[in-house]
């Protein structure tokens, strides 16, 4: 007995589109892989990116029709991994590692100083959209404890002084000029 298909019939247009440059870089990433479910993850990323940083419905009808399988296995991976997010989330991702490792060398007080400073609880998006805010349970950098992730970069051994001044980058408002 085959399995039912619950996926979007193909008629109706889906909302979700790569650009062209995408659709290249997605084809590059398709011809890696031996099969095409194998490439579901780097795929996710590309999608997430082209869709302001979240996985929409839309995106993953978009993933599974292009990969060619179910909608379910497109949102199991989706909500098995941290790195694709389900929801909306600020323009850059400030991740605080809570592992043992940094812990020990006051991971805690980073947390409560970033959440002082953006007025936001783990797991909340500044009210201006710019960084929202996580705790991970290890971003493999235990020797240089405590460090945070902010969006693909790593800030290590940091202190309060050096937490101040990434925020105050964070937080900078363009100028406007007249």
């Amino acid at each position: 007995m085959q399995a039912a298909d619950f996926s979007r019939a193909t008629d109706t247009p889906m909302v979700f589109s790569l650009s062209s440059e995408q659709t290249s870089e997605f084809d590059q990433i398709i011809a890696r892989y031996p099969t095409k479910q194998a490439a579901c993850i780097p795929v996710l990323h590309l999608c997430q990116k082209a869709n302001g940083n979240w996985i929409s419905e839309e995106v993953i009808e978009f993933v599974a029709q292009k990969l060619e399988v179910s909608t379910a296995h497109v949102k199991g991976v989706v909500s098995f991994y941290s790195l694709l997010n389900e929801d909306p989330v600020g323009k850059h991702q400030l991740w605080v590692c809570k592992t043992l490792s940094c812990a020990l060398r006051g991971s805690e007080g980073i947390l409560k100083h970033c959440e002082k400073r953006l007025g936001i609880k783990a797991g909340q998006t500044t009210p201006d959209g710019a960084v929202t805010l996580r705790t991970a349970e290890c971003l493999a950098s235990c020797g240089s404890a405590p460090m945070l992730q902010l969006d693909e970069k790593y800030y290590e051994n940091l202190t309060a002084e050096s937490l101040d001044a990434l925020l105050d980058g964070l937080m900078e408002k363009p100028k406007v000029t007249q």
